[in-house]
């Protein structure tokens, strides 16, 4: 196994910027709005990706600072847009997002929303800021900070109640109704953040809402502390970023960290914990779905065993597909990031000790390493989130589409692969890719030998009647 370090220029980036995975869970609190302190295009540029992935309305407020605003200060232009935000749309919450302009200009957004709370006389209303700067960090770290900064500001001691909070990163909406679903098959009594199952991935209605219905609640976040657990679906999250870390510091919550529940160890220990936790007994409902999951990895090692495969996104989503991919052979010749991802090799060492091959690990990187890494190993497959697509286009590497984001496809929000239930659908995804591509290739060379053979025994032939 082999780590490769960052380059220092980078070309085609692995990653997006802190901002654009902060505005995800303030769409996971019910009722909330963000605001973006910086130029107008940066908010424009968040809400365009945001909606394409999830094929939703995104609105994304922005204090629009120009030129003025950069010299003198954004002051006057971030309190006229908290102003208009509150007229237009009425929330309950407000997330307060900063970009690199404001940053660069040290704009001090604790201080400005603080005066124009009290200026306006809403001195209970929340408000929470977040420095995401496009240089502090990837969209990764941006998601978990966010998530931080709303429990931090909203969190407060309670008695207990005996529910569990459960903290998710960035997943499928359509993963994050298995994970509850999977949550009340165990009789689960639980507080899931941030929830933008609904709210990203709304049904259709009028007449038309501006902000959907659906997240988590602020009370429910606000009792967060009474919780008897909390389960934390992220190993690679750093302690400064971890809500769940956050959570055992201030108030003593026991902490289960994680990983995904994709894949069948990853979804045990999801099961499990919850067993602990809870003590109810697992339904049969879940021993059968594990069931199915096995027969589908039966049925499908005789093909999977030729995979070789690249990996590549957040490094939590690449954590969970590794590990998959490993229990069902298509062994992985490269692992890669965007972000920093500095636990990321301890974790997965002990599992690319099963692998046959040598795998090499490339951290804040970009696809054009990824792309020489990948053909140097002979990869045959890839998985990850749109932009690899690029892998496709240029070495005909079949990409298999998940996390975010996902441009070219439709239903990026539906896409499953958590639970046993969705690891199953996950794994037929990775089989039948790698059996397109193996009988493409086949015929195409079959026919490509037939055809020189053919021309070489016409061009012999010629020569000795010549």
């Amino acid at each position: 196994m082999e780590t490769l370090n960052c380059r220092s220029v980078i070309e085609n980036p692995c990653t997006m910027c802190m901002p654009m995975g902060g505005i995800l869970p303030f769409k996971g609190v019910a009722q909330s709005m963000v605001i973006l302190h910086g130029s107008q295009g940066c908010a424009t540029y968040m809400r365009r990706h945001i909606a394409e992935h999830f094929n939703e309305p995104i609105d994304v407020a922005s204090s629009s600072l120009n030129e003025k605003g950069t010299v003198y200060g954004g002051e006057k232009n971030l309190k006229s847009g908290l102003d208009n935000l509150l007229k237009l749309y009425n929330p309950s919450l407000i997330g307060v997002l900063t970009t690199c302009l404001a940053e660069t200009i040290g704009e001090d957004t604790d201080m400005i929303t603080a005066q124009y709370l009290q200026e306006r006389g809403l001195t209970d209303f929340p408000i929470v800021t977040v420095p995401t700067p496009g240089y502090g960090g990837s969209d990764f770290e941006g998601y978990w900070l966010a998530a931080k900064r709303i429990i931090s500001a909203l969190a407060c001691k309670t008695k207990k109640h005996g529910k569990i909070n459960v903290i998710i990163p960035n997943i499928s909406p359509a993963d994050i109704r298995e994970i509850k679903r999977i949550l009340l098959l165990m009789k689960t009594d639980f507080t899931l953040f941030p929830d933008f199952s609904d709210t990203l991935d709304s049904a259709f209605v009028r007449p038309y809402q501006k902000i959907p219905n659906g997240g988590t609640e602020k009370d429910d976040i606000s009792a967060m502390p009474g919780a008897a657990a909390t389960v934390q679906l992220s190993l690679t999250v750093t302690d400064t970023n971890s809500p769940g870390i956050y959570l055992e510091r201030e108030f003593g919550i026991p902490l289960y960290n994680l990983p995904i529940p994709t894949g069948i160890g990853n979804t045990d220990l999801f099961i499990n914990a919850l067993k602990e936790i809870t003590g109810a007994e697992i339904p049969p409902v879940l021993h059968q779905e594990r069931g199915r999951l096995l027969d589908c990895m039966i049925d499908s090692h005789k093909y999977n065993f030729a995979g070789r495969s690249v990996i590549f996104g957040d490094p939590e989503l690449v954590y969970a597909v590794t590990k998959t991919c490993i229990e069902n052979g298509i062994f992985p010749v490269v692992v890669a990031t965007g972000g920093k991802a500095s636990n990321l090799k301890r974790l997965l060492q002990p599992h690319l000790v099963e692998c046959p091959i040598e795998t090499q690990i490339l951290s804040e990187t970009d696809f054009a390493q990824i792309r020489v890494k990948s053909m140097e190993t002979g990869a045959n497959i890839a998985i990850g989130h749109s932009d690899g697509r690029y892998l496709t286009e240029k070495e005909g590497i079949p990409l298999v589409r998940i996390g975010f984001p996902i441009h070219d496809r439709v239903g990026g929000q539906r896409l499953l692969s958590v639970g046993y239930t969705g690891t199953a659908i996950f794994l037929d995804r990775l089989t039948n890719t790698l059996l397109e591509n193996k009988y493409k290739n086949y015929r195409r060379s079959m026919y490509e030998k037939h055809y020189q053979e053919k021309k070489a025994g016409e061009r012999h032939g010629l020569q000795q009647f010549l």
